[in-house]
């Protein structure tokens, strides 16, 4: 059962049963096992709420006197300014908390319980990252041993798996449909290891499932509720984690919002990534995972040990913005945002039917920036578009790079629609058919 939010798209889980506290200790990898908290960095800790009075003689902060930069105002599209005055901006460039800076964690939280309402949120920690691809990355060196197995969708955002892959995992990729990742595919995928594997071999674990499940990067997917029931139930039935990476939430462009895995979760195995990067600015790199407590000061330690914290000017930025505009203020934005990327999304789709009907095949998307293209009568994309594509001024993205698989041929391509004019989307495609046409001559002229 779930129940509507006050904020149009939103739906939230109801009251569900909640299970005990689980052991993350058998997910760890040796990497994280071994992990000690820097203990001179976690002398910021009390730098969150410190008293007025205090004595800091503690690390080595430079004197922020000393800065260059002593105060600035920023000029919203609306017209609104924010200031940052000479105190709050020696804030903005210090050392600050491990986990965040301590107003912007509160919006979150309120940001968090009003989206999702976590069901185990007393047992929950956020914590802000450097974009959402910097709390993923931390997450896999985390929980990856080589020979651990891994669920990955396909195809699946390429992004992940330049750390991914160096971990040496074993990748149990399971296609998707109109819906997401399919549930009886990942059934059929999970009782075949665990025949195989999973019962002769305990050494080798099945640790976590990576999902992108809203406006899904390529295919524009947006999971429905009934699949996710499906794969959290998997997820508790196999005992393996969840990744939620949901850079793409706001980009959903159907009226109802389904549940998010973090807001069905009641025994504790999601962990959640969020980023700023598509709504307010990639620039400013900030982002923030929930989940487990446990898990999150894992990943935590890591940063202790490599970034030191994200960028506290830009986490200020992003604060200030908050208390102008407050949560439906906030909401407002992403309403906007989501409706521009459904026009643009639009257009797309128009060119496509006008340019490309009869040379690729593809899904309506349900949200994010991507068309994700196939191309029937080429067997591989990855020659067609970077070496005879770019002579004539486009550029798409191979497919085989979204793949588990890249060194094997794919008639599939990524189209973006996020930054292009509808003008610019019709005369791209027009091109993209010419190209097309092409390959296909040539490969019936090899043969």
């Amino acid at each position: 059962m779930t129940r509507r939010c006050r904020f149009p798209g939103i739906r939230l889980v109801s009251a569900p049963l909640l299970r005990g506290r689980m052991d993350y200790s058998r997910f760890l990898s040796t990497n994280a096992k071994t992990r000690k908290p820097s203990w001179i960095t976690q002398l910021r800790s009390y730098l969150a709420n410190p008293s007025s009075d205090i004595l800091w003689l503690a690390g080595g902060h430079p004197d922020a006197s000393l800065f260059p930069f002593k105060e600035t105002t920023i000029t919203l599209k609306n017209g609104q300014e924010i200031h940052l005055n000479q105190d709050l901006m020696a804030t903005s460039l210090q050392y600050g908390p491990i986990e965040g800076h301590t107003p912007l964690l509160k919006y979150l939280a309120d940001l968090t319980q009003k989206l999702h309402s976590p069901p185990r949120w007393s047992e929950t920690r956020q914590l802000v990252t450097v974009g959402g691809q910097d709390g993923m990355a931390k997450a896999f060196v985390m929980l990856t041993d080589p020979g651990d197995y891994v669920v990955v969708p396909e195809p699946c955002y390429a992004g992940i798996f330049s750390e991914l892959t160096s971990l040496n995992p074993h990748y149990l990729p399971v296609e998707e449909d109109e819906e997401g990742m399919r549930s009886d595919l990942l059934r059929s995928a999970l009782a075949r290891w665990k025949s195989e594997i999973g019962e002769t071999h305990s050494e080798k674990r099945l640790k976590f499932m990576y999902t992108n499940p809203s406006g899904s990067n390529p295919s524009g997917t947006n999971m429905s509720e009934k699949r996710r029931r499906e794969i959290y139930a998997l997820a508790c039935e196999y005992d393996f984690l969840i990744l939620e990476d949901d850079a793409y939430y706001f980009l959903q462009f159907q009226d109802d919002f389904p549940p998010s895995f973090l807001s069905l979760d009641t025994e504790g195995r999601v962990l959640r990534f969020d980023s700023f990067s598509k709504t307010v600015s990639a620039g400013l790199r900030v982002g923030y995972v929930t989940g487990p407590e446990f898990l999150v000061e894992k990943i935590s330690q890591h940063i202790m040990a490599t970034v030191m914290g994200g960028s506290s000017l830009s986490q200020v930025l992003v604060t200030e913005l908050f208390h102008m505009w407050g949560l439906e203020g906030f909401l407002r934005h992403v309403k906007e945002v989501r409706d521009m990327y459904r026009r643009r999304r639009d257009a797309a789709l128009s060119a496509a039917e006008k340019h490309l009907t009869g040379l690729c095949e593809w899904r309506k998307p349900g949200g994010g920036m991507f068309l994700w293209l196939k191309v029937p009568k080429v067997k591989d994309t990855q020659a067609m578009l970077l070496e005879r594509g770019t002579k004539k001024s486009i550029l798409l993205v191979p497919g085989n790079g979204f793949t588990t698989r890249p060194e094997l041929p794919c008639q599939y391509m990524r189209a973006s629609y996020s930054t292009v004019l509808p003008e610019e989307m019709d005369k791209a495609f027009q091109i993209l058919a010419e190209v097309i046409r092409d390959e296909i001559q040539l490969n019936n002229e090899v043969k």
